[in-house]
C-alpha cells in the first residue's frame, strides 16, 4: 500500500514562496514518477509538474520558470519549490504517484497566496 502525505503549504504574499514537500511509504518509490497537481475552487484538478524516475521534468505553462520539482529518492521524498508566487496560484496541491494501474494522491495541502 502506498501512502502520500504533502505538508509545507501556507498563507503567503504575492511574490513570496513556499516550498511543498511529500513523503512517499512503501517500496519502488524510485522507480515510478511523481507528480503535483491543484485544484482551484471551482475548477478541475490540473498537473502542475512532474518528475521522472530518471529526473526529467515537465512543468504547466503558468508555472514555468517559478515553480522547480525535485526528489530525493533516498528519502521517498518529492519537492516543489513555489517562488514568484501569484494568487492565481491559491489551490489544494496535491501529490501524485502512478504505479501500473493504480492512482496514488494525498491528502492535499493549501496554498493560499494574497495579494
Amino acid at each position: 500500500q502506498v501512502q502520500l502525505v504533502e505538508s509545507g503549504g501556507g498563507l503567503v504574499q504575492a511574490g513570496g514562496s513556499l516550498r511543498l514537500s511529500c513523503a512517499a511509504s512503501g517500496s519502488m518509490f524510485s522507480i515510478f514518477p511523481m507528480g503535483w497537481y491543484r485544484q482551484a475552487p471551482g475548477k478541475q484538478r490540473e498537473l502542475v509538474a512532474v518528475i521522472t524516475s530518471g529526473g526529467g521534468t515537465n512543468y504547466a505553462d503558468s508555472v514555468k520558470g517559478r515553480f522547480a520539482i525535485s526528489r530525493d529518492n533516498a528519502k521517498n521524498t518529492v519537492l516543489l519549490q513555489m517562488n514568484s508566487l501569484k494568487v492565481e496560484d491559491t489551490a489544494v496541491y496535491y501529490c501524485h504517484q502512478r504505479r501500473f494501474a493504480n492512482d496514488y494522491w494525498g491528502q492535499g495541502t493549501q496554498v493560499t497566496v494574497s495579494s
